[in-house]
């Protein structure tokens, strides 16, 4: 019954995200490594892994498909591919939100609770991870699209004060919300691009 009145709902007002909801995998062991990275890289200790979010980071995910992506998301412990961000932890790399190339919006985790997905700021941080780029080197028109109307939601949901680009997670070194506690631990992104950024940022509210 509840699906029912959600999909109508969405009818009503095309401005809300069509979510499908696919979660990935979140059992006791990702239960267990989620709280000891929050513990172990923000000096957060808590009986949950939940967090209030304050900013959304947008990604691609340098993943041909939909598919594959969610099956790199899915396990609990981070692949030994993953040799960059291997001695930070265990805990497996996700996001809340995936988006196809046709602009079609999964949901991977609940918002509320940490996904792995950007150094120092992940305790107050929702994912959205964006299929591609294609062989352009760009992200979709339908996942601008798809990307201006979640952003959109979600700053109306909870209190988001940031919206920014992976590329962009090292200019909050130094702010409050920054909390990441190895200083040696940091990559150099350039997802989304800067240029679907500057889009998402002329279009949301």
């Amino acid at each position: 019954m509840f699906l029912l009145i959600t999909k109508y709902f969405y009818c009503l007002d095309p401005s809300l995200p069509k979510i499908i909801d696919r979660p990935i995998s979140f059992d006791e062991q990702r239960i267990k490594l989620t709280l000891e990275y929050l513990e172990s890289h923000y000096g957060i200790v808590q009986e949950n892994p939940t967090i209030l979010p304050r900013m959304v980071v947008v990604h691609w995910t340098a993943i041909p498909t939909m598919e594959a992506t969610f099956n790199t998301f899915n396990p609990s412990t981070l692949p030994n591919t993953r040799s960059d961000i291997q001695s930070a932890g265990a805990l497996n790399v996700s996001s809340h939100f995936l988006v196809d190339t046709d602009g079609t919006i999964y949901r991977l985790m609940p918002e509320t609770t940490m996904a792995r997905h950007v150094i120092g700021l992940n305790h107050c941080a929702i994912g959205i991870e964006n299929v591609g780029p294609g062989v352009d080197g760009k992200l979709t028109p339908a996942q601008l699209e798809s990307n201006v109307i979640l952003i959109n939601y979600l700053k109306k949901k909870h209190p988001i004060k940031f919206v920014i680009g992976h590329y962009e997670y090292q200019d909050f070194v130094g702010h409050p919300l920054w909390l990441e506690k190895d200083a040696g631990y940091r990559t150099e992104k350039v997802d989304p691009g800067i240029e679907f950024m500057e889009a998402i940022r002329k279009q949301i509210n």
